[in-house]
């Protein structure tokens, strides 16, 4: 199942600059996703972070990986933030950045699903550039109803 940002945009309130991701490349569900995010020198965070040796924060990384796991979490659900509902960012755990992301990077994103209880999903994250590791995380979301 391969998703452009058409679709993307349907399973993501998130809208520019804070939409992380590009295209979905894989996607089965309940279990897992792969993303990507094509890392470009004009995202306006690299104006601060830092203007002579440009890396993508950290947290901006974390939150491409939430987002990968707010997709797969709606499209598991078969649920639609039109229809109400958001997947918030409530923890993470064991984060470890391993390189920088950098201008001319693209990010690969993967979320396994480790576990699901009443609206609450745990999630095993990677991101990759090149196949080398950028961040490891274990990522939680809760899905919500808002008005």
């Amino acid at each position: 199942m391969v998703m452009d940002i058409n679709e993307i945009r349907e399973y993501l309130p998130h809208r520019y600059p804070f939409l992380l991701i590009d295209r979905v490349l894989e996607l089965s569900l309940g279990e897992s996703i792969v993303g990507y995010k094509n890392v470009s020198i004009n995202e306006p965070f690299f104006n601060g972070h830092f203007p002579h040796h440009p890396i993508m924060p950290g947290v901006l990384v974390l939150e491409a990986l939430a987002q990968a796991c707010g997709i797969l979490g709606f499209k598991t659900v078969n649920k639609l933030p039109a229809d109400g509902y958001v997947y918030y960012l409530v923890g993470s755990d064991n984060v470890r950045f391993k390189r920088p992301v950098m201008p001319g990077d693209r990010l690969r994103l993967e979320a396994k699903v480790v576990r699901e209880k009443r609206g609450i999903w745990k999630f095993a994250c990677r991101a990759t550039v090149d196949g080398e590791l950028a961040c490891e995380a274990e990522v939680i979301c809760a899905e919500r109803k808002v008005s």
